[in-house]
């Protein structure tokens, strides 16, 4: 006969194949007539498992009492250690188990990772064979541990398995125990996002501020999970919203790692420090800036975090903003103050990283804020209360309102500014050598002082429209100081040609 057995199976005859087959189906009137023919009852495949774990594994006694008949070595386990008792625990076949007993099973046994019955049954959530086992067998111990050293309760939380969590919380298992890595029952429940497993090992008295082997609270792993229900489970709980970890990292390290904001309101409610350093000495700002997370570098900012704090490299948020050219992010942190002048571990300002990342748009938002700080500080009290309240943006300028504007300056520095002129222009209106360097450093061709001269004085509008200026006046001051009177009366000419502009020259 053909041998078409799947590879599993492949060194089993294909009479013993058949027998396999039945057992799993649980065909007794297949597996008697294979019997009578002489199959070998006991054959095993290439896993070693044999019809008798089948059998077991399937829950089905009828097979089972066929093969007990011939087959009495019910101990035999297969490559995993599984043998018949721990695959009718795992699959939750209570009757087999009984069966197995009676037939002397030995009550003991665990396959390769220590996994006994009761770990078995507890794991998989089969409520009625872990109270077989409990109630009518003898010496099962209830806090038994398996090779990673968990016991049937941290098995059950781990898993999410409230019922049998309940029930061994009530057989008077011990809460507090740690596994190998030092991880309690609680730690592992908040793990797997389990909320009510979490409620009740807490109502158990447990310190809910234990820490695992690498110092990590159940608070920790929750936020790391962004098991929301659980953070605010562990808070209302009173854990130390500030504990940190062996990395010194505290809850809102890992929250902002992952981009989750949800948790992060919660932590940030609850008190904790939002400028905690880790041992890389990063914040929270940092790792979010860095994962490129816009929520929670928002929520962080609201929060009034220290946007000047420099980790290991030196460098601030924004400094990895503008090396990974993050415009939002980069935004964000802008338009809320913070020192441009702060230099990195090479002597880099956000400035000159975000200029050698060729992240031209960032560079000329970097520049735009720089000088707009410099303004707010000249500023008088009255002054400055004219600009409160509207909206301000360092991003480029899209607004219907200075179209025509932005039309001129483009004509001006293409067609008429010639090479270098635009860089006296800029240290007319204040433009630093950095800023100017910062420009320059884009380079496409021999052309390329179109471009910067173009940038330059964008930058500048938006300096004079934020100021609330006159931003044809502005112009052609700047272009007689650099003795081009004669393109000064053209841009005065063309500007005021557009006749609904609220910045014309007339008065000049």
């Amino acid at each position: 006969m053909e041998d078409d057995q799947v590879l599993e199976d492949d060194i089993l005859l294909w009479s013993e194949k058949e027998f396999h087959d039945a057992a799993k189906r649980n065909d007794t009137e297949k597996m008697q007539e294979l019997i009578k023919k002489g199959v070998n009852v006991k054959a095993k495949n290439k896993i070693d498992r044999k019809a008798l774990h089948w059998a077991a594994g399937g829950g089905n006694e009828q097979a089972l009492r066929v093969l007990l008949e011939h087959d009495t070595e019910v101990d035999e386990r297969d490559i995993f250690g599984m043998n018949a008792l721990l695959l009718a625990s795992w699959f939750g076949h209570l009757k087999i188990l009984q069966i197995l007993v009676s037939c002397g099973a030995k009550l003991n046994c665990e396959n390769k990772d220590g996994l006994s019955m009761l770990h078995c049954a507890a794991l998989r959530g089969h409520i009625r064979v872990l109270e077989f086992i409990m109630e009518d067998l003898e010496n099962i111990y209830l806090d038994r541990v398996d090779k990673s050293g968990k016991t049937a309760l941290h098995l059950a939380t781990e898993h999410g398995q409230l019922e049998v969590v309940e029930f061994l919380i009530g057989m008077g298992c011990t809460h507090g125990l740690k596994d190998k890595e030092e991880n309690t029952a609680m730690h592992l429940a908040v793990k797997g996002g389990h909320a009510e497993v979490l409620q009740k090992i807490i109502e158990t008295g447990v310190d809910v501020n234990e820490r695992n082997i690498d110092g990590l609270t159940a608070l920790h792993l929750a936020a790391d999970g962004g098991h929301h229900e659980c953070v605010k489970l562990m808070l209302e709980s009173g854990c130390n919203v500030n504990a940190q970890t062996n990395k010194n990292m505290n809850a809102l390290h890992y929250v902002a790692q992952h981009g989750f904001d949800r948790e992060a309101s919660l932590l940030m409610e609850a008190g904790i420090n939002i400028d905690t350093v880790d041992n890389q000495h990063n914040t929270a700002l940092h790792i979010a800036v860095f994962s490129n997370h816009t929520e929670v570098v928002r929520l962080l900012i609201d929060a009034d975090c220290n946007l000047d704090i420099t980790d290991s490299r030196q460098q601030t948020a924004l400094h990895i903003a503008a090396e990974h050219g993050w415009q939002d992010l980069a935004e964000m942190m802008l338009i809320s103050g913070l020192n441009l002048n702060m230099t990195d571990k090479q002597g880099k300002t956000c400035l000159e990283v975000a200029a050698r990342g060729n992240h031209v748009i960032l560079v000329d938002m970097i520049i735009k804020a720089d000088r707009f700080y410099k303004w707010e500080r000249n500023q008088t009290g009255s002054q400055q209360d004219s600009w409160v309240g509207r909206p301000l943006s360092f991003k480029q300028d899209h607004q219907p309102e200075t179209h025509h504007l932005r039309s001129v300056l483009w004509n001006l520095a293409t067609k008429h500014l010639c090479r270098g002129e635009w860089k006296i222009l800029a240290q007319h209106w204040d433009f630093s050598d950095a800023h100017i360097r910062a420009i320059e450093q884009q380079w496409t061709g021999m052309k390329s002082f179109k471009e910067h001269g173009h940038r330059m004085l964008l930058i500048w509008l938006h300096g004079v429209v934020v100021a609330g200026e006159n931003p044809i006046k502005g112009l052609y001051e700047g272009l007689v100081d650099i003795s081009r009177t004669d393109l000064a009366e053209c841009v005065r000419q063309k500007a005021n040609a557009e006749t609904n502009s609220p910045k014309i020259c007339s008065a000049m």
